[in-house]
């Protein structure tokens, strides 16, 4: 995998021919000569890596990530038995839930969005503030948070050892400690998490080589999106992230990064999401704010809280047309497969 430094000091060397190709391509221009050498570097930027996580391609973890699916989708994991991984994360909707904010135990919204599961087997820092360094210390918070799932490790592991289905999968997936535990049950989660890797997408089969799998109108919101929107700039690489933290300009109170050890007091800081699925994720942002794609572009089209704090890759006085705004939605449209 390319590491995003790599990509970023690429990204510097096409910039410049961005908006001029965003130009063309929405006047219905002829394709200028060098478009096609460009293409070339974006199409190495945002190809997708070659294998897949290990979990995808070694049989020895096959039985763990069995585990861990079953685990998923498993109540037992919850205090009272009324929730599982599955509850919050539906696959239907890109592993999110379609609210704004997550549903508490108690009825209320949570402070946060829940956020897709796809593509973190790549990612160094997991929630929306990066407090977890491993999906397996991810997979505790919500386990044994309070209004959340409210579980406790030693219930858990009471109830599975207790079902000799279960526990024989346990010893397979983990012969060399085969007992039901809090180490092996969150690793069988994360085993089975770092296997949700998105569909591939017109896009990636443009990435691909594919000219005519993008329209006129996907290929201006392109490069609208690695030009004059500066999306790239934090959106870059095939999972369409970072993985930096950053302020955008949202409103509200919530300190993010900022409260998390390591982090920058005084700055309202949110991991970089990735872009894929966008069509099942909504709504968008950490707050679940923003309803649509619309909502998005329009929030980065001038309608951020300018503050000092905000992210340097953020552009300032960035003002898009209707037509633009409308082809830029339409190539992050193209970042959703068809399944």
């Amino acid at each position: 995998m390319r590491e995003p430094n790599t990509w970023r000091l690429l990204v510097m060397t096409v910039l410049l021919a961005g908006a001029a190709a965003t130009g063309l391509a929405l006047a219905g221009g002829e394709s200028d000569p060098t478009l096609a050498s460009r293409d070339a570097v974006w199409r190495s930027i945002f190809a997708r890596p070659s294998p897949l996580p290990p979990a995808l391609n070694q049989a020895e973890d096959a039985a763990k990530v069995a585990l861990g699916a079953q685990l998923f989708v498993d109540a037992r994991l919850s205090g009272d038995g009324s929730r599982s991984c599955a509850s919050c994360h539906d696959p239907a909707r890109g592993f999110t839930d379609g609210r704004a904010r997550a549903l508490a135990r108690d009825g209320s919204a949570l402070n946060r969005n829940v956020p897709s599961l796809y593509n973190l087997a790549w990612s160094a820092h997991y929630f929306a503030d990066g407090r977890a360094a491993s999906l397996e210390d991810q997979a505790r918070v919500p386990i044994t948070a309070v209004n959340e799932m409210a579980g406790d490790f030693a219930s858990i592991t009471r109830k599975l050892n207790a079902d000799a289905r279960m526990a024989a999968n346990f010893a397979r997936a983990f012969p060399a400690t085969p007992e039901v535990s809090e180490a092996t049950l969150v690793a069988a989660l994360a085993a089975y998490e770092r296997t949700l890797v998105s569909p591939e997408t017109r896009f990636d089969r443009w990435v691909a080589g594919d000219d005519g799998a993008l329209s006129d109108h996907e290929r201006a919101g392109f490069s609208l999106f690695v030009g004059k929107a500066g999306c790239v700039g934090c959106h870059g690489g095939w999972r369409f992230t970072d993985d930096g933290f950053r302020d955008i300009g949202l409103p509200g109170d919530d300190p993010g990064r900022s409260a998390i050890v390591g982090g920058s007091p005084d700055l309202r800081q949110f991991k970089t999401p990735g872009l894929r699925e966008l069509t099942r994720t909504a709504p968008y942002m950490h707050d679940g704010s923003l309803a649509t794609l619309r909502d998005v572009v329009d929030h980065y089209a001038g309608g951020f809280v300018k503050r000092p704090s905000l992210d340097s890759n953020l552009v300032r006085d960035l003002t898009l047309s209707e037509a633009e705004k409308l082809a830029l939605i339409a190539f992050l449209r193209s970042l959703s497969s068809t399944q």
